[in-house]
């Protein structure tokens, strides 16, 4: 048992907390899924509420390494969409998140996770002429999007389909849910300091310790997805998505 900053954390969490640092940074630079992962890991040290602040100061961090390596490639037509519907999403999750314990927590976000992954492989396999693309469907993905990542940092399977559907390139999908949740994420703050009360000083300087293994992530996402075609990464997000499921559900 180690105490740092006020938490009496096992090796064995201590461990937990480094291989989620890891995930959120290979997440942040394409590794779509990896961030899912480490949202079920972190609960299991910290519970459903407390974790989705613990880990926010470690996604921002990353969000800016992803912002810096893809930030030419974003398609701002979709972001000015998404912005103002993802803050009220945020809202309502900040609002609502207070009545959810952690096994509901679990069961909603799996969910989520799941249906989203039948979209995306419906989305895959269909004629992209029938991907819907009317500005009603970027309204809902904006406040589901802010709603899920208030809840349980779990935005990215919202995200994956809205920019599955609209079938951007690779490195402009990366650049642009780096920008979305760069700014999500810091839009997101206060309502954790201030109405959760889940980020205090003791976790961020708990979440700096963590900081080259969020690097170490990073390099990796770029090195892996620089190998991969614009099919092959789409097929990618699927598969670790539903990875993701999986074990949101164990």
């Amino acid at each position: 048992m180690l105490n740092l900053f006020s938490f009496n954390l096992t090796f064995t969490e201590i461990g937990i907390i480094l291989v989620v640092a890891l995930l959120t940074g290979m997440a942040k630079t394409g590794v779509q899924g990896a961030g899912m992962l480490s949202v079920p890991m972190l609960a299991t040290v910290f519970g459903g509420q407390l974790s989705s602040g613990v880990i926010l100061p470690m996604l921002i961090i990353a969000d800016v390494f992803g912002v810096w390596y893809y930030h030419r490639h974003a398609s701002w037509q979709h972001l000015k969409i998404l912005f103002p519907w993802a803050a009220l999403g945020v809202i309502a999750g900040t609002v609502l998140g207070k009545f959810i314990d952690d096994s509901i927590f679990k069961l909603i976000m799996a969910s989520t996770i799941m249906v989203s992954v039948v979209i995306m492989i419906w989305l895959e396999r269909t004629n992209p002429d029938k991907v819907p693309k009317h500005k009603s469907f970027a309204i809902a993905t904006g406040v589901a999007g802010g709603f899920t990542s208030m809840v349980g940092n779990l935005a990215g399977s919202v995200m994956s389909v809205y920019l599955l559907a609209v079938r951007l390139p690779k490195n402009v999908y990366i650049g642009t849910t780096a920008w979305f949740f760069l700014v999500v994420n810091w839009f997101k703050v206060p309502f954790h300091v201030f109405a959760w009360h889940t980020i205090t000083w003791n976790t961020v300087l708990l979440d700096l310790l963590t900081l080259p293994m969020i690097l170490l992530g990073a390099w990796l996402g770029i090195l892996i997805v620089r190998q991969l075609t614009d099919k092959m990464y789409r097929w990618f997000i699927i598969i670790m998505t539903v990875i993701a499921a999986v074990g949101m559900l164990i």
